[in-house]
């Protein structure tokens, strides 16, 4: 009797045992199981996050080259108008002292000041204060430039209008070299390191 017993509980025993180690094996794959998921939900979570980052970033440098873009066009219609009207009012002096048909000359003039004018009113909406604190001195000199031919005009042809006319060459040196200014704010608001600007600045000027 006491042997059967003995061999009863080293069965239980054994089957007990059996059935611990497989229960634990089990727990232990359900525990490793359960950090694997957790690692791959945590690594989904890490790359959206980076997916989103990098997404924003995108977006932020998008929105950084449309803005120059949009700056670089203002600045090429603006630095355009500002030498047309600059070189209209040269042209229109030449004609004033019998180098040039006055009336059509005059006539390109009215066209280039209102040219700049819309030129210069897009700049204040997209230009930096920096830039557009040149490029306000560039205007105030050329309107300055066209109110002195407009009273000069009214003048006649005395000796006096005849005079600051013959010195209105002075006034456009001033001219262009604020628009030299003004030209270099623009390419440093641009990044564009190349400093040589020794273009002609009186280039395309008709000669009466």
């Amino acid at each position: 009797m006491g042997e059967q017993w003995i061999a009863l509980v080293v069965a239980v025993v054994g089957v007990v045992g059996t059935l611990g180690a497989a229960l634990l094996t089990q727990s232990r794959a359900d525990r490793s199981k359960r950090l694997e998921l957790r690692a791959a939900t945590e690594q989904q979570r890490v790359e959206r996050l980076h997916a989103e980052a990098v997404r924003v970033a995108e977006r932020a440098e998008q929105r950084v080259r449309e803005r120059i873009e949009l700056r670089r066009g203002c600045y090429i219609t603006l630095n355009t108008a500002a030498r047309h009207y600059l070189t209209a009012q040269v042209n229109l002096s030449h004609a004033l002292r019998g180098q040039g048909d006055v009336q059509s000359c005059l006539e390109e003039l009215e066209e280039r000041r209102i040219a700049f004018r819309a030129a210069y009113a897009e700049a204040q909406m997209i230009v930096p204060d920096a830039v557009l604190t040149d490029v306000g001195r560039a205007s105030r000199w050329l309107n300055g430039g066209y109110g002195t031919l407009k009273r000069l005009m009214a003048a006649g042809d005395g000796p006096a209008a005849q005079s600051e006319l013959a010195s209105f060459g002075e006034f456009v040196d001033g001219g262009w070299a604020l628009l030299t200014v003004m030209r270099g704010a623009m390419r440093h608001d641009l990044a564009i390191d190349d400093e040589d600007e020794a273009e002609d600045d009186g280039e395309g000027v008709r000669q009466g």
